[in-house]
């Protein structure tokens, strides 16, 4: 044993990102999660799951590479790897009851009591193993696990029936993420039980977390038009009385170049003031994601930065990506003329300028809609955060004694609460209680009402700086005389 006297210096490797919370932008990401990985896959199947950190989605996900089957796993991988941001909601649709296969006999070679099968989505129950003629039991000849591909692990039990095996062979079931419609995706209610699934979840989030669900996203399904649309009418109205983004990804298999995309995006019907259509997918290395997945990480990691409130534009924001591609990995390369070109379509898009930033500020109502509210996307955000937040802050005082004390308490309350925000995060805000708005006919049936106004900032989309040259200012630099 080495013996140790003095000091030491133990240097860790530098985060990419520091943890951080947040709740103006909480994600809440649909898709499909290997839950074949966990000891009971049914309970994670259109439930929805909060998670405070990546691993705890892993852990109550199940999480491998295969993004294109394991749509989840790409915010799990965002959250983790490029934006390291909590809390994150996850709803699976991958249903094992379903959405599964058979898995006929697949032979895996054992090394040092351990054999890989190379097939993502194997469950374990129903599962067979075989040494040879001789088959094997769980726990008293082998134990199965997964690794972080996904693939089914096979740990031989040394002195149990196929210790000395060289392969063993596998059959059963396996998860099928193909058998996955846009159905499951957008959900529905069964009025005969009271089930809900897919995003019919959403409206979950805040009665059992405590949160408002203000970003919606599903990778690898929101090109879809069906799924699009219903995603941006849950965000236009959550509970009744929330709003939120959806954060739309166009089909990369129909805009194959930046001059598809107006077409695309009208065809496909993103043209809401709740949502924010993006194009194309990104890279990080070899890794594809789609760009919805990236930029919820983004926004979210963006917002908890600068005090939670969601002032901020995500446009020319540095993304922790290395390309830019279509959903088959063809590379795409923009620039700024031709990014611009597809921000003009009302659609967000990313191009490398000493590092690949984000590019886009309209929600998808633009073009068509240029009330400034609904067409830049931090003033659209800001509308949703000031009413979600007068909802929640004075949800209180609902039924209380309609009385001059609750105006002044109201009144007073929110323009101390709004007037901190200003000038930084926005120009300013004020609220009041007029008897034109409070008729004696509103009053006797119970309704007050507020009036408030409140000026989010635009961005500073184009800077223009007018250059001419000073004749002037030559001639005094020559002759030191000043001009006429």
């Amino acid at each position: 044993m080495s013996a140790h006297h003095g000091i030491s210096i133990i240097e860790e490797a530098t985060a990419l990102t520091v943890p951080i919370t947040g709740y103006s932008a909480v994600q809440v990401v649909i898709g499909t999660a290997p839950v074949n990985m966990l000891d009971d896959p049914t309970s994670a199947v259109n439930m929805p799951i909060m998670a405070t950190k990546a691993t705890e989605a892993m852990e109550k996900l199940g999480y491998c590479t295969d993004f294109n089957k394991y749509t989840l796993c790409q915010s799990m991988y965002v959250t983790s790897n490029i934006y390291r941001v909590s809390p994150v909601v996850y709803i699976n649709v991958l249903d094992p009851g379903k959405h599964k296969k058979t898995l006929e006999a697949t032979e895996a070679t054992v090394d040092a009591l351990r054999a890989v099968v190379e097939t993502t989505g194997i469950l374990r129950e129903g599962l067979a193993v075989t040494a040879g003629e001789t088959a094997l039991e769980l726990s008293r000849d082998y134990t199965a696990s997964y690794d972080t591909n996904g693939y089914l692990v096979i740990n031989l039990v040394a002195g149990g029936a196929g210790s000395g095996a060289e392969k063993v062979s596998v059959s059963g079931h396996a998860l099928d993420p193909t058998k996955v419609t846009k159905d499951d995706i957008i959900g529905a209610y069964d009025p005969a039980t009271g089930a809900e699934t897919g995003m019919e979840l959403i409206r979950q989030v805040y009665p059992r977390f405590g949160i408002i669900p203000s970003l919606a996203l599903a990778p690898g399904y929101s090109q879809i038009p069906e799924v699009g649309i219903a995603l941006s009418a849950k965000m236009a109205d959550i509970n009744g009385v929330f709003k939120g983004i959806a954060l739309l990804d166009l089909d990369t298999e129909k805009a194959r170049k930046y001059t598809d995309c107006k077409e695309v995006k009208e065809s496909s019907g993103f043209t809401s003031e709740f949502c924010y259509p993006l194009w194309p997918c990104f890279m990080v290395g070899e890794t594809v994601l789609a760009a919805s997945a990236v930029v919820g990480g983004l926004i979210s990691y963006m917002d908890a930065s600068n005090g939670d409130v969601p002032y901020l534009y995500p446009s020319n924001k540095a993304l922790g990506i290395t390309g830019t591609c279509l959903a088959d990995g063809t590379e795409v390369i923009m620039d700024q003329d031709h990014a611009t070109a597809v921000n003009a379509f009302g659609i967000t898009t990313a191009f490398n300028s000493n590092g690949w930033r984000l590019w886009g500020n309209y929600t998808g109502a633009y073009p068509a809609v240029t009330d400034v509210k609904d067409m830049w996307l931090a003033v659209r955000r800001m509308f949703n955060y000031q009413g979600n937040t007068f909802i929640q802050t004075y949800l209180h005082k609902v039924d209380d004694p309609m009385n001059s004390r609750l105006i002044e308490s109201v009144v007073d309350s929110e323009n101390i609460r709004c007037g901190a925000l200003a000038p930084d995060m926005w120009a300013g805000a004020s609220i009041e209680y007029t008897a034109e708005d409070n008729p004696d006919t509103d009053i006797l049936a119970g309704k007050m009402t507020f009036r408030q106004r409140i000026a989010p900032y635009t961005p500073a989309q184009y800077i223009v700086n007018r250059l001419s040259y000073d004749v002037a200012m030559l001639r005094t630099a020559l002759t030191g005389e000043g001009g006429e």
